[in-house]
């Protein structure tokens, strides 16, 4: 039943998202070369721990801009990034970061199989659904959703990032899944924290390799 109810979530949320005025990638570039420190040139990260920004949806970036700002995000670096940032900048930056081609990365051999095996079919027997339902089989993401674009993104930070989603999902005996409200209330857990929340070290390992080596 979790796994059905996830699945409308998926539906809902790709249809009710309202698209957003496109930047100027010309504009964009100019303002981000601050970016290139941590994130590389054209987007490209070569610190593992860094995401990489080329080729990433135009939408999803403005998203994760705003909740940087705003503090939905918690980063301090990219807090002070984004402090001076408007609307038009932070539309700008990720118009110029779309355009850019992602270099992809070289997966794991002894971890590609079973990591696409989870990309494609997910796990059915432990509530995880394929990534390329919401991701597409290619990685490409579903920008109108705010679904992002994964091919060729660094491994590391993926396992983290699945790692970070697992333990927001997890209470502390690490079985029940479950999500805080600013008011220390229960809610209910985000997608991603869901299905986190039941992938083991090893699987979240096999999928982030897998994922650096896709390529369009």
């Amino acid at each position: 039943m979790k796994f059905v109810k996830l699945f409308v979530l998926m539906a809902v949320a790709t249809v009710a998202t309202p698209a957003l005025a496109a930047g100027d990638a010309e504009a964009g570039e100019a303002k981000a070369a601050p970016c290139a420190a941590c994130h590389g040139q054209g987007g490209n990260a070569s610190i593992p721990t860094y995401p990489k920004l080329a080729g990433q949806g135009e939408e999803y970036l403005v998203k994760q801009l705003q909740d940087f700002k705003s503090g939905a995000r918690n980063n301090a670096i990219m807090a002070g990034q984004v402090a001076n940032l408007s609307e038009q900048d932070m539309q700008d930056i990720a118009a110029y970061y779309a355009k850019q081609s992602v270099e992809a990365g070289q997966a794991n051999a002894d971890l590609v199989e079973q990591g696409e095996r989870l990309y494609r079919g997910g796990d059915m027997a432990n509530n995880i659904p394929a990534c390329a339902a919401c991701h597409g089989p290619a990685g490409q993401g579903i920008d109108a959703a705010k679904y992002p674009h994964l091919a060729g993104q660094n491994a590391q930070y993926t396992e983290d990032q699945l790692k970070a989603f697992r333990a927001a999902g997890r209470n502390d005996l690490g079985d029940n899944i479950i999500k805080r409200t600013n008011d220390g209330s229960v809610d209910d857990p985000g997608m991603m924290q869901t299905i986190a929340a039941e992938m083991s070290d090893t699987q979240i390992k096999a999928v982030a390799s897998f994922i650096s080596g896709l390529s369009k």
